[in-house]
């Protein structure tokens, strides 16, 4: 059997979740605007910048307490994952 907190938590959880994938329709309709104002394919891998948003990210994981392994891992696979749909939609010009 189930214990309740669980559930409830769980259901927590799963409204999170909700909320998390409302946000990342959002940052995709960013990613989208950038595709469009780049000119060339090789201008989707911008790593100074990758190194920027990934120790902005551990600062920020450090002062909210949260353990900034997870973000990292959390923020490298997102990066990745919109790195991949970027070349997926680049049309060339």
């Amino acid at each position: 059997m189930e214990n309740k907190n669980i559930r409830k938590i769980r259901k927590k959880l799963d409204n999170l979740d909700n909320k998390l994938l409302k946000i990342i329709k959002l940052r995709s309709n960013l990613v989208d605007q950038i595709i469009k104002n780049k000119k060339f394919k090789k201008d989707i891998v911008d790593n100074k910048r990758i190194k920027i948003i990934l120790q902005r990210i551990k600062n920020k994981s450090k002062k909210m307490n949260i353990d900034s392994n997870i973000t990292k891992r959390i923020w490298k696979s997102m990066i990745k994952g919109f790195i991949e749909y970027e070349f997926k939609n680049f049309k060339k010009r």
